[in-house]
Protein backbone atom coordinates (compact mmCIF):
# COMPACT_ATOMS: atom_id res chain seq x y z
CA UNK A 1 0.00 0.00 0.00
CA UNK A 2 1.16 3.51 -0.82
CA UNK A 3 -0.28 6.82 0.44
CA UNK A 4 -0.21 9.91 -1.76
CA UNK A 5 -1.36 13.46 -1.02
CA UNK A 6 -3.53 14.99 -3.75
CA UNK A 7 -5.69 18.02 -4.44
CA UNK A 8 -9.15 16.42 -4.32
CA UNK A 9 -10.67 19.31 -6.22
CA UNK A 10 -8.93 18.23 -9.41
CA UNK A 11 -7.25 14.85 -8.90
CA UNK A 12 -8.80 11.94 -10.87
CA UNK A 13 -7.97 9.42 -8.13
CA UNK A 14 -10.12 11.32 -5.64
CA UNK A 15 -12.92 11.75 -8.15
CA UNK A 16 -12.93 8.00 -8.76
CA UNK A 17 -13.03 7.27 -5.03
CA UNK A 18 -15.80 9.76 -4.31
CA UNK A 19 -17.92 8.32 -7.11
CA UNK A 20 -17.22 4.67 -6.28
CA UNK A 21 -17.94 4.90 -2.54
CA UNK A 22 -21.38 5.80 -1.14
CA UNK A 23 -19.91 9.20 -0.33
CA UNK A 24 -21.64 12.43 0.67
CA UNK A 25 -21.74 15.77 -1.09
CA UNK A 26 -19.14 16.95 1.44
CA UNK A 27 -16.64 14.55 -0.13
CA UNK A 28 -17.37 15.82 -3.63
CA UNK A 29 -14.81 17.85 -5.61
CA UNK A 30 -17.49 20.53 -6.04
CA UNK A 31 -17.91 21.07 -2.30
CA UNK A 32 -14.16 21.10 -1.76
CA UNK A 33 -13.87 23.78 -4.46
CA UNK A 34 -16.45 25.86 -2.58
CA UNK A 35 -14.39 25.64 0.62
CA UNK A 36 -11.13 26.44 -1.14
CA UNK A 37 -12.49 29.29 -3.24
CA UNK A 38 -14.31 30.94 -0.34
CA UNK A 39 -11.78 30.65 2.48
CA UNK A 40 -8.51 30.05 0.64
CA UNK A 41 -8.08 26.89 2.68
CA UNK A 42 -5.38 24.41 1.71
CA UNK A 43 -7.64 21.56 0.60
CA UNK A 44 -5.92 18.17 0.43
CA UNK A 45 -6.66 14.45 0.60
CA UNK A 46 -4.65 11.40 1.47
CA UNK A 47 -5.35 8.55 -0.95
CA UNK A 48 -4.36 4.95 -0.35
CA UNK A 49 -3.21 3.14 -3.50
CA UNK A 50 -2.87 -0.60 -4.01
CA UNK A 51 0.14 -2.29 -5.58
CA UNK A 52 -1.19 -1.52 -9.04
CA UNK A 53 -1.59 2.19 -8.25
CA UNK A 54 -5.39 2.08 -8.02
CA UNK A 55 -7.11 4.20 -5.32
CA UNK A 56 -8.61 2.11 -2.52
CA UNK A 57 -9.40 4.59 0.26
CA UNK A 58 -9.06 8.24 1.13
CA UNK A 59 -9.75 11.12 3.49
CA UNK A 60 -10.09 14.83 2.62
CA UNK A 61 -8.89 17.54 4.99
CA UNK A 62 -7.89 21.16 5.36
CA UNK A 63 -4.66 22.06 7.12
CA UNK A 64 -5.37 25.44 8.71
CA UNK A 65 -2.85 27.81 10.28
CA UNK A 66 -4.10 31.17 11.53
CA UNK A 67 -4.65 33.20 14.70
CA UNK A 68 -6.39 30.18 16.27
CA UNK A 69 -3.28 28.08 15.81
CA UNK A 70 -2.48 25.13 13.60
CA UNK A 71 -5.09 22.40 13.12
CA UNK A 72 -6.50 19.87 10.68
CA UNK A 73 -10.23 19.64 9.97
CA UNK A 74 -12.03 16.96 7.97
CA UNK A 75 -13.89 18.99 6.97
CA UNK A 76 -14.60 22.59 8.02
CA UNK A 77 -18.11 23.97 7.53
CA UNK A 78 -19.43 20.56 6.48
CA UNK A 79 -22.31 18.82 8.25
CA UNK A 80 -20.25 15.64 8.32
CA UNK A 81 -17.43 14.01 6.39
CA UNK A 82 -17.02 10.27 6.49
CA UNK A 83 -13.60 8.91 5.53
CA UNK A 84 -13.77 6.77 2.40
CA UNK A 85 -12.45 3.61 4.03
CA UNK A 86 -13.73 0.04 4.13
CA UNK A 87 -11.86 -1.33 7.13
CA UNK A 88 -9.88 -0.36 10.19
CA UNK A 89 -6.50 -1.01 8.52
CA UNK A 90 -7.22 1.57 5.82
CA UNK A 91 -8.45 4.05 8.42
CA UNK A 92 -5.42 3.65 10.68
CA UNK A 93 -3.03 4.19 7.79
CA UNK A 94 -4.77 7.36 6.62
CA UNK A 95 -5.50 8.74 10.10
CA UNK A 96 -1.88 8.06 10.99
CA UNK A 97 -0.81 10.36 8.15
CA UNK A 98 -2.96 13.13 9.61
CA UNK A 99 -1.60 12.61 13.12
CA UNK A 100 2.00 12.66 11.86
CA UNK A 101 1.60 16.39 11.26
CA UNK A 102 1.65 16.98 15.02
CA UNK A 103 -1.35 19.27 15.43
CA UNK A 104 -4.95 18.81 16.60
CA UNK A 105 -7.12 16.83 14.18
CA UNK A 106 -10.93 16.98 13.96
CA UNK A 107 -13.15 14.57 12.01
CA UNK A 108 -16.95 14.30 11.74
CA UNK A 109 -18.14 10.81 10.80
CA UNK A 110 -21.80 9.94 10.42
CA UNK A 111 -22.40 6.82 8.32
CA UNK A 112 -18.98 5.21 8.73
CA UNK A 113 -18.46 3.92 12.32
CA UNK A 114 -14.79 2.95 11.93
CA UNK A 115 -13.31 6.23 13.29
CA UNK A 116 -15.38 5.81 16.47
CA UNK A 117 -13.33 2.73 17.31
CA UNK A 118 -10.01 4.61 17.24
CA UNK A 119 -8.74 5.29 20.80
CA UNK A 120 -6.54 8.10 19.49
CA UNK A 121 -9.69 10.21 19.03
CA UNK A 122 -12.12 11.49 21.66
CA UNK A 123 -15.74 12.36 20.97
CA UNK A 124 -16.16 15.96 22.14
CA UNK A 125 -19.65 16.66 20.80
CA UNK A 126 -22.60 15.17 18.97
CA UNK A 127 -25.20 16.53 16.58
CA UNK A 128 -28.33 14.98 15.14
CA UNK A 129 -28.88 14.03 11.51
CA UNK A 130 -32.13 13.20 9.75
CA UNK A 131 -32.88 11.69 6.36
CA UNK A 132 -35.79 10.47 4.27
CA UNK A 133 -35.93 7.31 2.17
CA UNK A 134 -37.46 8.32 -1.17
CA UNK A 135 -37.04 4.94 -2.85
CA UNK A 136 -40.77 4.23 -2.84
CA UNK A 137 -43.99 5.43 -4.35
CA UNK A 138 -44.77 9.11 -3.79
CA UNK A 139 -48.04 8.27 -2.04
CA UNK A 140 -46.10 6.19 0.49
CA UNK A 141 -43.65 9.06 1.01
CA UNK A 142 -46.60 11.37 1.72
CA UNK A 143 -48.26 8.93 4.07
CA UNK A 144 -44.97 8.53 5.94
CA UNK A 145 -45.09 12.16 7.08
CA UNK A 146 -46.55 13.06 10.46
CA UNK A 147 -50.12 14.27 10.12
CA UNK A 148 -49.01 17.72 11.31
CA UNK A 149 -46.59 17.97 8.39
CA UNK A 150 -49.30 17.07 5.88
CA UNK A 151 -51.63 19.67 7.40
CA UNK A 152 -48.91 22.32 7.20
CA UNK A 153 -48.25 21.63 3.51
CA UNK A 154 -51.97 21.82 2.72
CA UNK A 155 -52.21 25.07 4.67
CA UNK A 156 -49.40 26.59 2.63
CA UNK A 157 -51.17 25.61 -0.57
CA UNK A 158 -54.50 27.05 0.68
CA UNK A 159 -52.69 30.28 1.53
CA UNK A 160 -51.65 30.58 -2.11
CA UNK A 161 -47.96 29.89 -1.56
CA UNK A 162 -46.10 28.72 -4.65
CA UNK A 163 -42.57 27.33 -4.96
CA UNK A 164 -40.34 28.01 -7.97
CA UNK A 165 -36.74 27.43 -9.00
CA UNK A 166 -34.52 30.51 -8.88
CA UNK A 167 -32.91 31.50 -12.16
CA UNK A 168 -30.68 34.43 -11.30
CA UNK A 169 -28.10 35.64 -8.81
CA UNK A 170 -30.59 38.35 -7.85
CA UNK A 171 -32.73 35.57 -6.37
CA UNK A 172 -29.63 34.21 -4.65
CA UNK A 173 -28.99 37.61 -3.08
CA UNK A 174 -32.58 37.78 -1.83
CA UNK A 175 -32.22 34.34 -0.28
CA UNK A 176 -28.90 35.26 1.34
CA UNK A 177 -30.39 38.36 2.95
CA UNK A 178 -33.17 36.23 4.45
CA UNK A 179 -30.56 33.74 5.68
CA UNK A 180 -28.40 36.50 7.14
CA UNK A 181 -31.44 37.92 8.94
CA UNK A 182 -32.38 34.59 10.52
CA UNK A 183 -28.81 34.01 11.67
CA UNK A 184 -28.53 37.49 13.15
CA UNK A 185 -31.94 38.24 14.59
CA UNK A 186 -33.04 34.76 15.70
CA UNK A 187 -29.79 33.06 16.68
CA UNK A 188 -27.35 35.95 17.25
CA UNK A 189 -24.88 34.29 14.87
CA UNK A 190 -22.90 35.54 11.90
CA UNK A 191 -23.69 34.26 8.42
CA UNK A 192 -21.09 32.74 6.18
CA UNK A 193 -19.79 35.19 3.54
CA UNK A 194 -21.98 35.92 0.56
CA UNK A 195 -19.04 34.67 -1.54
CA UNK A 196 -19.69 31.21 -0.03
CA UNK A 197 -23.20 31.19 -1.55
CA UNK A 198 -21.92 32.58 -4.83
CA UNK A 199 -19.44 29.72 -5.02
CA UNK A 200 -22.19 27.18 -4.26
CA UNK A 201 -24.21 28.74 -7.07
CA UNK A 202 -21.24 28.50 -9.45
CA UNK A 203 -20.11 24.98 -8.58
CA UNK A 204 -23.51 23.37 -8.00
CA UNK A 205 -26.50 25.29 -9.33
CA UNK A 206 -24.91 26.38 -12.60
CA UNK A 207 -23.69 22.79 -13.12
CA UNK A 208 -27.22 21.39 -12.62
CA UNK A 209 -26.11 19.71 -9.39
CA UNK A 210 -28.25 21.79 -7.08
CA UNK A 211 -31.01 24.34 -7.04
CA UNK A 212 -32.33 27.30 -5.09
CA UNK A 213 -36.06 26.95 -4.50
CA UNK A 214 -38.00 30.00 -3.36
CA UNK A 215 -41.54 30.29 -2.02
CA UNK A 216 -43.70 33.27 -2.86
CA UNK A 217 -47.19 34.56 -2.21
CA UNK A 218 -48.61 37.01 -4.74
CA UNK A 219 -45.12 37.93 -5.88
CA UNK A 220 -43.63 38.40 -2.40
CA UNK A 221 -40.82 35.99 -1.51
CA UNK A 222 -41.45 34.43 1.90
CA UNK A 223 -38.76 31.77 2.15
CA UNK A 224 -36.64 29.24 0.37
CA UNK A 225 -34.05 26.50 0.53
CA UNK A 226 -30.75 25.80 -1.17
CA UNK A 227 -30.44 22.17 -2.24
CA UNK A 228 -27.31 20.29 -3.34
CA UNK A 229 -27.22 17.05 -5.35
CA UNK A 230 -24.68 14.24 -5.15
CA UNK A 231 -25.02 10.62 -6.23
CA UNK A 232 -28.57 9.51 -5.28
CA UNK A 233 -29.24 12.21 -2.65
CA UNK A 234 -30.72 15.70 -2.45
CA UNK A 235 -29.21 17.72 0.42
CA UNK A 236 -31.32 20.32 2.20
CA UNK A 237 -28.35 22.54 3.00
CA UNK A 238 -29.67 26.03 3.83
CA UNK A 239 -33.12 27.31 4.66
CA UNK A 240 -34.40 30.83 5.32
CA UNK A 241 -37.70 32.64 5.65
CA UNK A 242 -39.00 36.15 6.18
CA UNK A 243 -39.90 37.19 9.75
CA UNK A 244 -43.54 36.85 10.65
CA UNK A 245 -44.40 34.42 7.84
CA UNK A 246 -43.92 31.03 9.49
CA UNK A 247 -47.63 30.68 10.21
CA UNK A 248 -48.16 30.59 6.42
CA UNK A 249 -45.91 27.48 6.33
CA UNK A 250 -43.37 28.41 3.64
CA UNK A 251 -40.79 26.04 5.12
CA UNK A 252 -43.11 23.04 4.93
CA UNK A 253 -43.99 23.81 1.34
CA UNK A 254 -40.35 24.11 0.28
CA UNK A 255 -39.56 20.74 1.89
CA UNK A 256 -42.43 19.07 0.09
CA UNK A 257 -41.56 20.67 -3.25
CA UNK A 258 -37.89 19.76 -2.69
CA UNK A 259 -38.91 16.14 -2.20
CA UNK A 260 -41.01 16.25 -5.37
CA UNK A 261 -38.04 17.77 -7.20
CA UNK A 262 -35.79 14.96 -5.96
CA UNK A 263 -38.27 12.28 -7.07
CA UNK A 264 -38.57 13.88 -10.50
CA UNK A 265 -34.80 13.66 -10.91
CA UNK A 266 -34.73 10.02 -9.90
CA UNK A 267 -33.02 10.62 -6.54
CA UNK A 268 -33.75 8.16 -3.75
CA UNK A 269 -32.52 9.95 -0.61
CA UNK A 270 -33.27 13.29 1.08
CA UNK A 271 -30.66 14.55 3.55
CA UNK A 272 -31.99 16.96 6.18
CA UNK A 273 -28.50 17.74 7.47
CA UNK A 274 -27.23 18.68 10.89
CA UNK A 275 -29.17 19.88 13.93
CA UNK A 276 -27.49 20.79 17.18
CA UNK A 277 -28.20 18.20 19.86
CA UNK A 278 -30.10 20.68 22.02
CA UNK A 279 -32.18 22.23 19.20
CA UNK A 280 -35.27 20.38 20.38
CA UNK A 281 -37.70 22.41 18.30
CA UNK A 282 -35.76 21.86 15.08
CA UNK A 283 -35.32 18.16 15.83
CA UNK A 284 -39.06 17.74 16.42
CA UNK A 285 -39.74 19.56 13.18
CA UNK A 286 -37.47 17.28 11.12
CA UNK A 287 -38.86 14.19 12.77
CA UNK A 288 -42.25 15.03 11.24
CA UNK A 289 -40.73 14.14 7.86
CA UNK A 290 -37.68 11.95 8.50
CA UNK A 291 -37.53 8.18 8.32
CA UNK A 292 -34.00 8.01 9.73
CA UNK A 293 -32.17 9.63 12.64
CA UNK A 294 -28.50 9.24 13.48
CA UNK A 295 -25.76 10.97 15.47
CA UNK A 296 -22.92 12.94 13.91
CA UNK A 297 -19.83 12.50 16.08
CA UNK A 298 -17.31 15.30 16.50
CA UNK A 299 -14.02 13.50 17.11
CA UNK A 300 -10.81 15.21 18.14
CA UNK A 301 -7.21 14.11 18.50
CA UNK A 302 -4.89 16.28 20.60
CA UNK A 303 -1.15 15.57 20.44
CA UNK A 304 0.24 14.29 23.74
CA UNK A 305 2.86 17.04 23.87
CA UNK A 306 0.44 19.88 23.04
CA UNK A 307 0.98 22.93 25.23
CA UNK A 308 -1.63 25.63 25.94
CA UNK A 309 -1.06 28.81 23.95
CA UNK A 310 -2.34 31.93 25.75
CA UNK A 311 -2.76 33.93 22.53
CA UNK A 312 -4.80 31.18 20.88
CA UNK A 313 -6.95 30.77 23.98
CA UNK A 314 -7.53 34.53 24.04
CA UNK A 315 -8.72 34.49 20.42
CA UNK A 316 -11.07 31.58 21.14
CA UNK A 317 -12.64 33.58 23.97
CA UNK A 318 -12.80 36.75 21.89
CA UNK A 319 -14.62 35.32 18.86
CA UNK A 320 -17.96 34.64 20.62
CA UNK A 321 -17.78 38.05 22.27
CA UNK A 322 -17.26 39.71 18.90
CA UNK A 323 -20.14 37.69 17.48
CA UNK A 324 -22.49 38.92 20.19
CA UNK A 325 -21.37 42.50 19.62
CA UNK A 326 -21.67 42.39 15.83
CA UNK A 327 -25.09 40.71 15.81
CA UNK A 328 -26.67 43.23 18.14
CA UNK A 329 -29.88 44.82 16.82
CA UNK A 330 -28.18 48.23 16.82
CA UNK A 331 -25.56 47.07 14.30
CA UNK A 332 -26.51 47.67 10.65
CA UNK A 333 -27.06 44.46 8.69
CA UNK A 334 -24.37 45.48 6.18
CA UNK A 335 -21.83 45.66 9.00
CA UNK A 336 -22.91 42.28 10.35
CA UNK A 337 -22.53 40.82 6.86
CA UNK A 338 -19.03 42.23 6.50
CA UNK A 339 -18.14 40.86 9.92
CA UNK A 340 -19.14 37.39 8.76
CA UNK A 341 -16.99 37.77 5.66
CA UNK A 342 -13.98 38.73 7.79
CA UNK A 343 -14.37 36.41 10.77
CA UNK A 344 -16.18 33.25 9.70
CA UNK A 345 -13.09 31.43 8.48
CA UNK A 346 -11.73 31.47 12.05
CA UNK A 347 -14.66 29.34 13.23
CA UNK A 348 -13.23 26.36 11.34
Amino acid sequence: MNVICVDPRTDPAWLELSQRYPSSVFNSPQWLRVLGDTYDFRVQAYVLLDDEGQPQAGIPFCHISDIRGERIASLPFSDFSDPLVEDRVQWEILAGKLLEQGCPVKVRPLHNPIPLQDPRFVRVKQARWHGIDLDKDMDLVWQGFHSGARRAIRKAERNGLVAYLAKSTADLRTFFEMHRGVRKHKYRMLAQPYAFFQNIWRHFVEQDQGTLMLVQQEGRILGGALFLEWQDTLYYKFNASMPGTLDLRPNDLVIWEGIRYAKAKGLTRFDFGLSDWDQEGLVRYKRKYATEEKAISFLRHTPADAQPCPSVEAVQELLPQLTQLLTDESVPDAVTEEAGALLYRYFA
